[in-house]
């Protein structure tokens, strides 16, 4: 951000969130993700919020489009949201071009408390006030406020129709001006080919295309700002060295299709212990028989295989991760805690930054800032992605927000202590009645 600080004691939540699932079962999930980010929302209380999504209108986005317009809505109008009287609401719902369509939906909020907040028009180099609640759809080639672009098709040949692309949105808040990039990029195909190499072919894909988007936003075009980046990165852990830690004792089994040759599955079992399969491998099934080495500790352990960001060290920064893998997650809303067997779980939804940025939201020249990097949801089923966020806010600013802000706990917990608290209230009065009674006789 270039200008005065973060946003001159400006308190601002960055989330990121791949939402392809909750269209699919909106009746179930949809309910789940919103109560959990309204939770978010109350306990963070920002000035300033920013929502990317990704897979937006499900993964099958034609036959889900209906469910777009009603989430919106919720979102808008919700009481949870009710203090942001401003918002900006961009989705990308021209699934019939295959030319253009990326399946990105960025939303930002702006509380009332917040005065002049202006936003960037790329067409007109210059900032307009932002005033009312706007949203924009379909064809946002055309729209002024923003950038977006879908990654060439040649980035990833072997996906016939890739969503892959970014939206680029530029804010200004009390002269502190900064990019906001929602971003998506290529998934690995197969587990067997990211097994093959390391670092895997599908992180060099990645590569080129995060490199092209941070070319495009420093470019010569504009004033150069700081910049936050944030989406779905599709970063995996080294998988050939994942698998040689994990299965170090294990003997490999290689089967091959009959017809072709090809491998089509691996299968690595313990030397001793009656040969026990500790990992089956193919194309989509990870499946790796204690998750546990996921979740224990937030699965930090293999942070050191999570090796995709080191290249752009120079560019970017992110804050120390503390939470657990943000994908697999089983879509079983009864499993809000289990991975799905289909991929090696993996940081893929994360929020970066540029260097500026990160000198403006962790120092200020008057007061000290507190910086939460964590995800949406550990217990609950939020889909096959835990959203992830970024809370800045001073330190006063957390101290006052701490001292009343009910602890965290979820509408049913809440709701069950409504009705205790009746009972009690109930029990009292009736004492009070039977006692007069008493009294009476």
């Amino acid at each position: 951000m270039a200008g005065k600080g973060a946003a001159a004691g400006t308190g601002m939540l960055l989330v990121t969130a791949n939402v392809g699932s909750l269209f699919d079962d909106p009746e179930n999930l949809q309910k789940n993700w919103l109560r959990e980010f309204y939770q978010v929302v109350h306990a963070h209380r920002p000035h300033f919020m920013a929502l990317h999504c990704q897979e937006f209108g499900g993964k099958n986005y034609e036959a889900s489009m209906s469910h777009v317009d009603k989430f919106v809505k919720e979102l808008l109008s919700s009481d949870a949201m009710k203090d942001y009287n401003r918002a900006r609401v961009y989705l990308d719902e021209n699934y019939k071009s295959q030319e253009h369509f990326t399946a990105l939906g960025s939303f930002y909020f702006l509380h009332e408390s917040l005065k002049n907040i202006y936003q960037f028009d790329f067409k007109a180099k210059k900032y307009k006030k932002v005033t009312g609640k706007e949203i924009y759809s379909d064809t946002l080639e055309s729209t002024p406020m923003l950038e977006k672009e879908k990654f060439p098709q040649d980035y990833f040949p072997e996906c016939k129709w890739s969503r892959k692309g970014f939206i680029r949105t530029r804010w200004c808040i009390t002269d502190c001006a900064f990019d906001l990039v929602n971003i998506h990029l290529f998934h690995d195909a197969s587990n067997l080919i990211a097994w093959e190499t390391s670092p895997s072919v599908y992180s060099g894909i990645r590569h080129k295309a995060l490199g092209y988007v941070l070319d495009r936003i420093i470019d010569q075009r504009f004033e150069k700002v700081s910049y936050f980046v944030f989406g779905d990165f599709n970063f995996r852990l080294d998988s050939k060295a994942v698998v040689e830690t994990l299965c170090a004792k294990a003997t490999m089994q290689t089967i091959r299709a009959a017809d072709t040759n090809e491998v089509v599955k691996l299968i690595f079992r313990e030397s001793d212990n009656d040969r026990k399969v500790m990992l089956q491998l193919e194309k989509k099934l990870f499946d790796y028989f204690n998750q546990d080495v996921f979740r224990d500790n937030n699965g930090t352990a293999l942070l050191e295989f999570d090796r995709e960001l080191s290249v752009f060290k120079d560019r970017l920064y992110e804050l120390d991760i503390s939470f657990p893998p943000s994908y697999p997650y089983s879509e079983d809303c009864s499993q809000g805690k289990q991975y799905m067997n289909t991929r090696c779980p993996a940081w893929c939804d994360r929020i970066l930054m540029s260097h500026s940025a990160k000198e403006l939201i962790l120092k200020s020249e008057n007061d000290e800032k507190i910086v939460i990097y964590d995800h949406i949801g550990p217990n609950v089923c939020m889909g096959d992605h835990k959203p992830v966020f970024l809370d800045v806010v001073e330190k006063d600013a957390y101290e006052t927000r701490r001292s009343f802000v009910k602890p965290h706990c979820s509408m049913e917990e809440e709701r069950i202590s409504s009705i205790l608290k009746c009972i009690i209230v109930t029990a009292v009065l009736i004492n009070q009645v039977l006692s007069a009674t008493f009294l009476d006789c």
